[in-house]
């Protein structure tokens, strides 16, 4: 007859003590991740897609409606599991998606296509400037502007698509637009 297992020897502890870790280290990085993300005004941002179109930030913020600003890299997996969802999140409100760090842009095209993005919403911030405009030393980062062009919330690392959806709604909801 075998001995019966320790409690720390049993297959759910251990699942529970490896996410335990997992969540403590994410928390111990998070500091690191948001430390220097701006507050306030947003950055004026007039950028051009992939796909050749203007992109610009202060035009978008005088329809009314909240942008979202998402900085990502394709050698993130986080990225890489958030994708989809900021692809949906652009049917129904704008966004910015700058991809930073990731090769030039006819690298980024490929990947675009072979992901099933959208070329005309992505950005090449291909040395990182733009992503240090924001102070985003980590990704993804995503930033909800206001209409009135101030920053409501910015997430560094995993956010659900609802959550931003949610940030989203509520900025646009809570403010008055520019004058």
């Amino acid at each position: 007859m075998e001995a019966p297992k320790k409690l720390w020897q049993k297959g759910w502890v251990q699942n529970l003590l490896t996410v335990l870790v997992f969540v403590a280290v994410y928390l111990a990085l998070r500091p690191y991740m948001q430390g220097d993300v701006i507050q306030g005004q947003a950055p004026i941002l007039k950028l051009q897609s992939l796909s050749g179109q203007t992109i610009d930030l202060q035009a978008m913020n005088a329809t009314g409606e909240p942008v979202l600003v998402h900085i990502w890299a394709t050698w993130c997996p986080i990225c890489t599991f958030s994708r989809d969802g900021i692809e949906n999140l652009a049917a129904d409100y704008p966004v910015i998606s700058i991809a930073t760090q990731s090769g030039d842009d006819e690298q980024l095209l490929a990947y675009a296509k072979e992901h099933g993005m959208n070329p005309a919403l992505i950005v090449n911030d291909l040395d990182g400037a733009i992503a240090k405009q924001f102070g985003a030393k980590g990704v993804p980062a995503d930033f909800v502007i206001a209409p009135n062009g101030q920053i409501e919330f910015v997430e560094v690392g995993l956010s659900s698509s609802i959550g931003l959806r949610l940030r989203l709604w509520w900025a646009g909801w809570q403010t008055e637009p520019q004058s």
